[in-house]
């Protein structure tokens, strides 16, 4: 529905821009065709072509600018181009990035060509231009200019090549401007402002959580002193609850949030976004019932991915003790769930749903003890900082139940293939299982800021074994990321930075722009703090790959 209108809106500012460009060049001639008139009979010279003509300066009263009409048409077609690529940002999908770099790119155009109006015309802007036009640009670059910079690095490099070069800070700038001028788009920049600070640090909240938590809420309280009881303040306000580690507050946020759009053009989307994450945070709080009971609503009201929620539910319900019969039954219904696009492609949300669920219906639901799927989702999506201590806790034993599940399935192959030639019994391959759980276990020791000595032997299993992975290969550059985090805790910077560059060489994985997403944003920050200091390579690839930190070592026994 978003889309659609977006597409119509533009389409009404692009024929407005057509037509203005039709009477513009009708008008040219017959008012060129006047003046040669006119010279002709007073015998005075026509005027000089205006190809030759020099530039009046800025402040001329000579100057012709487009009528004001004509720049806010270039405003309102750049905002569509833009408000689309938000959207498209949020798929999280190898293509909509893609998408989403051109039609900012296509926004940027517009935007551009109005900026630099305003700039020609000076202290006399207010004759050409209202002042809700200007706030339009100033919402447009800056927007423009912050999600750019959050991009990944990969879509970013393509778009630098078009000629694009993101500046945050001059985003941070026009957009703050932009709100304090209380126009037409202060509410507007309010909002992507709260945006970017919520998704910034929940993307990265071991590194960005103290950058941007303060300053985040004194943006969403300056908001709500002019509208208080706005459902989208109240959702952001729940989004920065959750990073400040107020999950009750999050929780009442979302529920206020919903209910004030009940009855409303909005009620749905809202709504349906509120129970999205008020699920995450039951989840984040171990309340694994409710957060199933949150995921099969969705799933019947098609939000999102049904498949993906679906699947959640199930993950949830394999949480509690005796309810692994029902998270079967929920497993089993996600294949029928899955919608492929065409060319039989599926969104990423789908195809990692479908993946997960076909590696359980491999051996019948059998090796249900080696997985751990809720926890794997908190993991990839960066979940645990928000836990508590004796939650944390709680998912360790899990974790470590599930390892120890594992050792003793191999144990008993092992014992098998030493009384038997050639037995039946496949040898043990759990590579792919306990590379995950090992990786959900550093998280959460990271989470829980245990020494990150027992992490570097955990990650390091990981690395080693990268070639034997056969489906989870997404596992290493996540056990990188987590070694960067590792090296950030106890202030090694050029370490983690190091790490997370590596972690950006590998492709083609599970959510990979997610991680690319989350890898960009704490680069940016690490050279922003001063961490630039080149680390040499290792010969040896094994040695490369090594996320061991004597340097780490060092400085803990300073």
């Amino acid at each position: 529905m978003a889309l659609n209108a977006l597409n119509t809106t533009y389409g009404i500012a692009k024929a407005q821009l057509e037509a203005a460009k039709r009477t513009s060049k009708i008008s040219d001639y017959f008012s060129g065709y006047y003046n040669y008139i006119r010279g002709n009979r007073s015998g005075s010279t026509p005027p000089a072509s205006p190809s030759v003509t020099t530039t009046p300066p800025a402040t001329s009263p000579n100057q012709q600018f487009p009528s004001n009409g004509v720049l806010r048409a270039h405003v309102i077609k750049a905002e569509c181009c833009l408000l689309t690529a938000v959207l498209q940002l949020l798929q999280e999908s190898v293509m909509s990035y893609v998408k989403c770099g051109l039609n900012l790119r296509r926004a940027y155009v517009s935007y551009n060509f109005v900026w630099q109006q305003y700039q020609a015309m000076g202290d006399n802007h207010a004759k050409y231009m209202d002042s809700d036009t200007v706030s339009g640009v100033q919402f447009g670059i800056g927007s423009v200019h912050l999600v750019l910079s959050a991009l990944p690095a990969k879509i970013l490099k393509a778009i630098q090549v078009l000629g694009w070069k993101p500046d945050k800070e001059l985003g941070f700038s026009l957009l703050k401007e932009c709100a304090e001028n209380k126009r037409i788009r202060a509410p507007m920049a309010t909002v992507m402002l709260l945006a970017y600070y919520a998704a910034a640090t929940s993307f990265a909240p071991q590194i960005l959580s103290e950058k941007y938590t303060n300053i985040a809420m004194e943006t969403l309280l300056e908001a709500q002193r002019y509208y208080p009881n706005s459902a989208l303040y109240l959702y952001f306000a729940g989004r920065i609850s959750r990073i400040a580690l107020d999950l009750s507050l999050s929780t009442q946020s979302f529920l206020y949030a919903a209910d004030m759009t009940k009855k409303d053009w909005a009620e749905v989307p809202v709504a349906n976004a509120c129970s999205y994450e008020m699920a995450l945070n039951h989840m984040i709080t171990g309340n694994w019932e409710q957060a199933a009971s949150s995921f099969e609503t969705l799933c019947k009201l098609k939000y999102w991915s049904p498949a993906f929620c679906k699947y959640m539910e199930g993950a949830c319900l394999e949480m509690i003790p005796g309810k692994r019969s029902e998270a079967i039954l929920a497993f089993a219904q996600v294949p029928s769930l899955v919608v492929k696009k065409l060319g039989g492609r599926m969104g990423d949300m789908d195809a990692y749903a479908l993946h997960k669920v076909q590696a359980f219906q491999e051996r019948g639901y059998q090796d249900m003890d080696y997985y751990a799927p809720a926890l794997e989702f908190l993991c990839i999506w960066n979940l645990f900082p928000y836990m508590n201590p004796k939650d944390l806790e709680q998912c360790h034993r899990v974790v470590s139940r599930a390892l120890e599940c594992i050792q003793i399935q191999e144990q008993e192959e092992y014992d098998i293939r030493s009384q038997e030639l050639a037995p039946e019994t496949p040898p043990p391959d759990h590579f792919d299982q306990r590379a995950v759980l090992l990786l959900i276990k550093a998280s959460i020791q990271n989470a829980a800021g245990i020494s990150s000595a027992e992490n570097t032997i955990l990650l390091n299993w990981i690395v080693d074994h990268k070639d034997n992975f056969a489906s989870d290969t997404w596992v290493v550059p996540y056990a990188l990321w987590e070694a960067g985090v590792a090296a950030w805790n106890v202030s090694n910077g050029n370490r983690s930075r190091y790490l997370w560059e590596m972690a950006l060489e590998f492709s083609k994985y599970d959510f990979e722009y997610r991680l690319a997403v989350r890898l960009n944003l704490a680069l940016s920050h690490a050279e922003e703090q001063g961490y630039t200091e080149p680390i040499p390579q290792p010969i040896d690839d094994k040695k490369r790959f090594s996320v061991s930190l004597p340097v780490m070592a060092t400085k803990t026994n300073a």
